[in-house]
């Protein structure tokens, strides 16, 4: 039994693996916007994995604000909500609230059983740039970025590349840097993130929802971040409506 168990967790990784090396998209980060965006692309027939540093998706939903584990979403979003079946209480007419944990997990059931595939403990250090564009993602394990270890890593393909790795926006910045090129912001960099304005952000957030260089598109607190906007703090109605838009998007490209 002790051989049964190990070899039944690795055949079936691998054969995970081997199906998710060329795919549709390949989104950075398993946050609300890049989880609610993958659940999109699945349920539309795109092949479509997600690659997330830590061990458990979510990002900053899990936690609420300060670790009160309740979290706000504006009239906007509901349907979204509705969609996938969580629980909320009406706060006032502009908001309700909704305990983070249940929205959170809801998101990541409703992704993964719409056909995405998550992948956690994957940190992407760079892109695959062809012909001037982002056709893919080049990935190692967590544990050997942190631990600053000398591994190759191993390469994924795809017609899109989603950035969806919040304040740091890192792929941008990859791209950007590592390949002279000019991203479609106003200064042709990732202009970086402004202090907390939560009315302009949540309508920034949406709004900065795009392709910012051919195959490359941005998503949540990331799409702030490129184009220079505000962050918003423990309300997630944006993030969602942005997973939603970038979906679309993507949808229309391929």
């Amino acid at each position: 039994m002790e051989k049964v168990v190990s070899l039944s967790i690795v055949e079936q990784y691998f054969k995970k693996l081997k199906s998710n090396l060329e795919i549709d998209v390949a989104i950075v980060g398993a946050g609300p916007s890049g989880m609610l965006a993958g659940y999109y692309l699945a349920k539309w027939g795109f092949k479509v994995a997600i690659f997330e540093r830590k061990l458990a998706p979510g990002g900053g939903m899990w936690g609420g604000a300060m670790m009160f584990n309740e979290i706000v979403i504006q009239n906007e979003a509901v349907s979204i909500l509705d969609e996938l079946k969580i629980n909320y209480s009406r706060y006032n007419e502009e908001c309700v609230v909704t305990d983070s944990v249940q929205a959170t997990s809801a998101l990541i059931y409703a992704t993964t059983k719409a056909g995405c595939t998550i992948f956690n403990c994957y940190s992407v250090e760079d892109v695959v740039f062809k012909n001037d564009r982002v056709c893919g993602i080049v990935v190692n394990w967590t544990p050997v970025h942190l631990q600053h270890l000398h591994v190759d890593p191993l390469i994924i393909l795809s017609k899109a590349v989603l950035d969806g790795t919040g304040h740091d926006c890192e792929v941008a910045k990859t791209v950007a840097r590592k390949n002279n090129v000019r991203l479609f912001t106003e200064t042709g960099g990732v202009v970086g993130e402004k202090s907390l304005q939560v009315d302009e952000a949540e309508r920034t957030t949406i709004e900065n929802t795009k392709e910012i260089y051919p195959g490359l598109f941005v998503s949540g607190m990331a799409a702030n971040g490129v184009s220079g906007s505000y962050r918003m703090g423990p309300i997630f109605g944006g993030m969602l409506l942005s997973g939603k838009k970038v979906a679309e998007l993507i949808k229309q490209r391929l």
